[in-house]
Protein backbone atom coordinates (compact mmCIF):
# COMPACT_ATOMS: atom_id res chain seq x y z
CA UNK A 1 0.00 0.00 0.00
CA UNK A 2 2.57 2.61 0.49
CA UNK A 3 4.25 2.00 -2.57
CA UNK A 4 0.93 2.57 -4.45
CA UNK A 5 0.37 5.47 -2.16
CA UNK A 6 4.26 6.74 -2.91
CA UNK A 7 3.79 6.23 -6.97
CA UNK A 8 0.49 8.24 -6.68
CA UNK A 9 2.28 11.28 -4.78
CA UNK A 10 5.27 11.22 -7.26
CA UNK A 11 2.88 11.18 -10.16
CA UNK A 12 1.18 13.93 -8.76
CA UNK A 13 4.09 16.08 -8.35
CA UNK A 14 5.38 15.49 -11.34
CA UNK A 15 2.18 16.31 -13.19
CA UNK A 16 2.26 19.72 -11.16
CA UNK A 17 5.42 21.24 -11.66
CA UNK A 18 5.14 20.23 -15.56
CA UNK A 19 1.96 22.07 -15.68
CA UNK A 20 3.97 24.48 -13.70
CA UNK A 21 6.26 24.58 -16.48
CA UNK A 22 3.92 24.96 -19.43
CA UNK A 23 2.12 27.80 -17.06
CA UNK A 24 5.77 29.83 -16.89
CA UNK A 25 6.36 29.54 -20.63
CA UNK A 26 3.39 30.24 -21.88
CA UNK A 27 3.72 33.28 -19.83
CA UNK A 28 6.93 34.18 -21.13
CA UNK A 29 6.16 33.86 -24.73
CA UNK A 30 3.30 36.24 -24.25
CA UNK A 31 5.72 38.74 -22.52
CA UNK A 32 7.34 38.70 -25.34
CA UNK A 33 5.06 39.79 -28.02
CA UNK A 34 4.02 42.24 -25.84
CA UNK A 35 7.47 43.65 -26.48
CA UNK A 36 8.05 43.00 -29.67
CA UNK A 37 4.77 45.05 -30.50
CA UNK A 38 6.35 47.69 -28.99
CA UNK A 39 9.16 48.20 -30.10
CA UNK A 40 7.31 48.10 -33.66
CA UNK A 41 4.71 50.93 -32.24
CA UNK A 42 8.22 53.31 -32.15
CA UNK A 43 9.55 55.59 -34.98
CA UNK A 44 11.73 58.28 -35.04
CA UNK A 45 10.08 61.74 -36.19
CA UNK A 46 12.03 63.48 -38.52
CA UNK A 47 13.35 66.54 -36.63
CA UNK A 48 14.18 69.98 -38.67
CA UNK A 49 15.35 73.66 -37.23
CA UNK A 50 14.81 76.88 -39.50
CA UNK A 51 16.93 80.25 -38.34
CA UNK A 52 17.00 83.48 -39.64
CA UNK A 53 20.18 84.68 -41.07
CA UNK A 54 21.43 88.75 -39.58
CA UNK A 55 23.68 91.15 -41.24
CA UNK A 56 26.98 91.53 -39.51
CA UNK A 57 30.15 93.61 -39.73
CA UNK A 58 28.25 96.19 -41.30
CA UNK A 59 27.04 94.10 -44.61
CA UNK A 60 23.23 93.36 -45.92
CA UNK A 61 23.78 89.81 -46.01
CA UNK A 62 20.31 87.72 -44.38
CA UNK A 63 19.03 85.06 -45.16
CA UNK A 64 17.75 81.54 -43.74
CA UNK A 65 19.09 78.08 -43.30
CA UNK A 66 16.44 75.18 -43.15
CA UNK A 67 18.65 71.69 -40.81
CA UNK A 68 16.46 68.75 -41.28
CA UNK A 69 17.26 65.17 -39.80
CA UNK A 70 16.09 61.91 -41.28
CA UNK A 71 17.58 58.63 -40.72
CA UNK A 72 20.41 59.43 -39.32
CA UNK A 73 21.47 62.30 -42.05
CA UNK A 74 21.23 66.04 -41.30
CA UNK A 75 20.67 68.21 -44.71
CA UNK A 76 21.21 72.04 -44.15
CA UNK A 77 19.76 74.34 -46.97
CA UNK A 78 20.99 77.73 -46.78
CA UNK A 79 19.53 80.56 -49.12
CA UNK A 80 21.28 84.45 -48.77
CA UNK A 81 21.03 87.50 -50.13
CA UNK A 82 22.56 90.89 -50.25
CA UNK A 83 26.18 89.47 -50.93
CA UNK A 84 29.17 90.83 -52.67
CA UNK A 85 30.08 88.49 -55.91
CA UNK A 86 32.63 85.99 -56.07
CA UNK A 87 33.73 82.92 -53.44
CA UNK A 88 32.33 83.12 -49.76
CA UNK A 89 33.22 80.50 -47.23
CA UNK A 90 30.27 79.19 -44.62
CA UNK A 91 30.74 77.31 -41.32
CA UNK A 92 29.30 76.17 -38.12
CA UNK A 93 30.75 77.99 -35.47
CA UNK A 94 31.22 76.93 -32.00
CA UNK A 95 28.67 78.91 -29.92
CA UNK A 96 25.16 80.12 -30.88
CA UNK A 97 25.90 83.52 -30.00
CA UNK A 98 25.37 86.53 -33.20
CA UNK A 99 25.57 89.19 -30.47
CA UNK A 100 28.39 91.19 -31.16
CA UNK A 101 28.45 92.88 -34.40
CA UNK A 102 31.29 91.37 -35.80
CA UNK A 103 29.87 88.15 -35.11
CA UNK A 104 33.18 87.47 -32.91
CA UNK A 105 30.17 86.59 -30.14
CA UNK A 106 30.18 82.95 -32.05
CA UNK A 107 33.63 81.59 -31.02
CA UNK A 108 35.57 79.71 -33.42
CA UNK A 109 34.71 76.79 -35.55
CA UNK A 110 32.74 74.13 -34.07
CA UNK A 111 35.40 71.33 -33.46
CA UNK A 112 34.73 69.02 -31.26
CA UNK A 113 37.08 65.95 -32.19
CA UNK A 114 39.92 69.01 -32.13
CA UNK A 115 41.27 68.37 -35.92
CA UNK A 116 43.31 71.25 -37.99
CA UNK A 117 40.78 72.96 -39.88
CA UNK A 118 40.31 71.56 -43.56
CA UNK A 119 38.46 70.99 -46.48
CA UNK A 120 35.44 68.40 -45.24
CA UNK A 121 36.68 64.82 -45.89
CA UNK A 122 39.58 65.39 -46.03
CA UNK A 123 42.05 62.77 -45.01
CA UNK A 124 44.32 65.17 -43.05
CA UNK A 125 41.50 66.27 -40.87
CA UNK A 126 38.71 69.19 -40.67
CA UNK A 127 36.59 70.50 -38.35
CA UNK A 128 32.86 69.46 -37.63
CA UNK A 129 31.85 72.52 -38.81
CA UNK A 130 33.99 72.97 -41.81
CA UNK A 131 31.68 73.23 -44.75
CA UNK A 132 33.41 75.22 -47.62
CA UNK A 133 32.98 77.91 -50.03
CA UNK A 134 29.86 78.60 -52.22
CA UNK A 135 29.73 81.13 -55.21
CA UNK A 136 27.51 83.89 -55.73
CA UNK A 137 26.42 85.84 -58.99
CA UNK A 138 25.82 89.40 -59.89
CA UNK A 139 22.28 89.10 -58.37
CA UNK A 140 24.19 88.68 -54.52
CA UNK A 141 22.50 85.52 -54.26
CA UNK A 142 23.28 82.16 -52.47
CA UNK A 143 22.63 79.12 -52.38
CA UNK A 144 24.19 75.97 -50.06
CA UNK A 145 23.13 72.63 -49.77
CA UNK A 146 24.86 70.37 -47.56
CA UNK A 147 24.22 66.64 -45.80
CA UNK A 148 26.22 64.79 -43.73
CA UNK A 149 25.69 61.69 -40.79
CA UNK A 150 28.80 63.07 -39.13
CA UNK A 151 25.80 66.03 -37.65
CA UNK A 152 22.44 65.32 -35.31
CA UNK A 153 19.42 67.91 -34.40
CA UNK A 154 19.08 67.32 -30.65
CA UNK A 155 20.57 64.17 -29.92
CA UNK A 156 22.64 65.12 -26.84
CA UNK A 157 26.44 63.61 -29.10
CA UNK A 158 28.80 66.53 -28.34
CA UNK A 159 30.62 65.08 -31.39
CA UNK A 160 27.84 65.58 -33.39
CA UNK A 161 25.10 67.77 -31.68
CA UNK A 162 24.66 70.76 -34.09
CA UNK A 163 22.06 72.70 -31.12
CA UNK A 164 23.76 75.27 -29.58
CA UNK A 165 26.05 76.64 -32.50
CA UNK A 166 25.87 79.11 -35.44
CA UNK A 167 25.84 79.66 -39.14
CA UNK A 168 28.37 81.85 -40.37
CA UNK A 169 28.96 83.43 -43.27
CA UNK A 170 32.56 85.03 -44.39
CA UNK A 171 33.46 87.52 -46.59
CA UNK A 172 35.92 85.95 -47.98
CA UNK A 173 36.91 82.14 -49.18
CA UNK A 174 38.25 79.31 -46.90
CA UNK A 175 41.53 78.48 -48.29
CA UNK A 176 41.17 75.62 -46.15
CA UNK A 177 44.66 75.12 -44.77
CA UNK A 178 45.21 78.03 -42.65
CA UNK A 179 44.94 77.10 -39.33
CA UNK A 180 42.64 77.09 -37.66
CA UNK A 181 39.68 79.10 -39.52
CA UNK A 182 40.96 79.15 -43.37
CA UNK A 183 41.57 82.84 -43.80
CA UNK A 184 37.61 83.55 -44.88
CA UNK A 185 37.78 87.07 -43.63
CA UNK A 186 34.92 89.05 -41.99
CA UNK A 187 31.97 87.00 -40.52
CA UNK A 188 29.25 89.32 -42.68
CA UNK A 189 25.99 87.20 -41.23
CA UNK A 190 25.54 85.01 -38.51
CA UNK A 191 22.07 82.63 -37.08
CA UNK A 192 22.25 80.57 -33.84
CA UNK A 193 20.84 77.02 -34.13
CA UNK A 194 18.56 76.93 -31.32
CA UNK A 195 15.73 74.23 -31.48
Amino acid sequence: MKKIYLSLLSLSLIAFIGCKNETKKADEEVEEIEVEEVVEEVKEEPKAVTIQLEARSESTVTGTVNFSETDGVVSMVADMSGLTPGTHAIHLHAEADCSSADAKSSGGHWNPTFKDHGKWGAETGYHKGDIGNFEVGEDGLGKVEFSTNEWCIGCGDDKKDILGKAVVVHQGTDDFTSQPSGAAGARVSCAGIIE
